[in-house]
């Protein structure tokens, strides 16, 4: 059985892709797309939260926009982190039967795993931004804020997308490489200790 390797961030927390050239730059983009929209949906939701519990104590009523904003930044943060997840290997796996097979099997069966969750990634992409344009042509608006309430959703197909593609490079790092990977730079295995996210 392989070790797991590291994580793939170096001392600045900044992100090592495990792929060569071309894909390794898209997948670094990736992660940066993804830091940056789960870094700001946290950062927003307790800036906005903590005024409104300051605004209701202060002038004795909260902010009329609090609970929608909180609701597109849970969409944004929600749709952010499963891409997120799958770049650090931390989806829920069930794996009793996967892990009493050899290294060449896991990695073939790797291989399909990626691929296959990879186009459904894709195809829930697909139906989510049909969805949005369903809501788009109904023309509703959110009440306190009062734009269109198809924007706050675009955060689904964008969070799908980049997982499909996450799940689809995690793919071909298995096909390029010896051993067997949960994403493009976390390496299958159990370690004694690991590091939290």
């Amino acid at each position: 059985m392989s070790e797991k390797s590291p994580e793939i961030e170096d001392d600045t927390g900044h992100f090592e892709s495990g792929l060569p050239g071309f894909l390794g730059t898209i997948d670094v983009w990736i992660s940066k797309i993804e830091a940056v929209m789960l870094s700001a949906g946290v950062v927003l939701m307790a800036i906005n939260t903590c005024v409104n519990v300051i605004a209701r104590f202060v002038f004795g009523e909260g902010l009329f926009y609090t609970g929608e904003v909180n609701r597109i930044l849970i969409i944004l943060i929600t749709f952010a982190g499963i891409g997120y997840a799958a770049r650090h290997g931390r989806h829920i796996r069930m794996s009793a039967l996967y892990d009493s097979f050899p290294t060449k099997a896991r990695r073939v069966l790797m291989i399909f795993i990626a691929l296959f969750t990879s186009m459904v990634m894709f195809f829930l992409c697909y139906y989510s931004f049909e969805y949005i344009q369903t809501l788009y042509q109904r023309g509703r608006i959110l009440p306190a804020l009062g734009f269109e309430i198809w924007w706050i959703y675009i955060w689904a197909p964008v969070g799908l997308a980049i997982t499909g593609i996450q799940y689809l490079l995690t793919a071909i790092k298995n096909l390029t490489s010896e051993d067997v990977y949960l994403s493009t730079g976390v390496a299958d295995g159990y370690a004694d200790t690991e590091k939290e996210v």
